[in-house]
């Protein structure tokens, strides 16, 4: 599984956002392009606040269970469940979420391992700096193909 840690992850990643356009229409699910892009920067804020966010009960629960997924090299099924701040139902500007997502991406690569994912992740728990690389690529990865790019 690819880090978006690594050089070569990150300048994929950013290729491929850059292919994305407003005119982009999901394979599947619900989301719009600009939808997509505002729920993907709200899971790139997790790895990058600097204070502790409150643990889901459920993750309490059953994130012990899962967490393995994150960074494994099997890719997200699609319509898995998605926690409720990460539901993006308004609409949103493509353009200035496409930028704000690319900067979080930035700030995560550049920042690196050693000062990300400082913090438990409020469903999964404490994960490793190599969870954290690989469960945001495979987040981008997943929904950058349901747009097509």
């Amino acid at each position: 599984m690819n880090s978006l840690f690594d050089k070569a992850a990150y300048e994929e990643i950013s290729n491929r956002m850059a292919r994305l356009s407003p005119q982009a229409t999901a394979q599947w699910g619900k989301m719009q392009v600009a939808q997509m892009l505002a729920h993907c920067a709200e899971a790139f804020k997790v790895p990058l606040t600097d204070h502790k966010l409150p643990r889901m009960f459920m993750g309490m629960l059953l994130g012990w269970m899962f967490k393995g997924q994150l960074s494994n090299d099997t890719p997200y099924k699609q319509g898995l469940p998605t926690a409720p701040n990460f539901i993006i139902k308004d609409a949103r500007d493509f353009e200035g979420e496409k930028n704000k997502l690319m900067m979080l991406i930035t700030d995560f690569y550049t920042k690196g391992p050693d000062k990300v994912g400082n913090h438990p992740h409020p469903f999964f728990g404490k994960l490793t700096k190599d969870a954290w690389g690989k469960s945001m690529y495979k987040h981008m990865d997943h929904h950058l193909k349901q747009f097509g790019a």
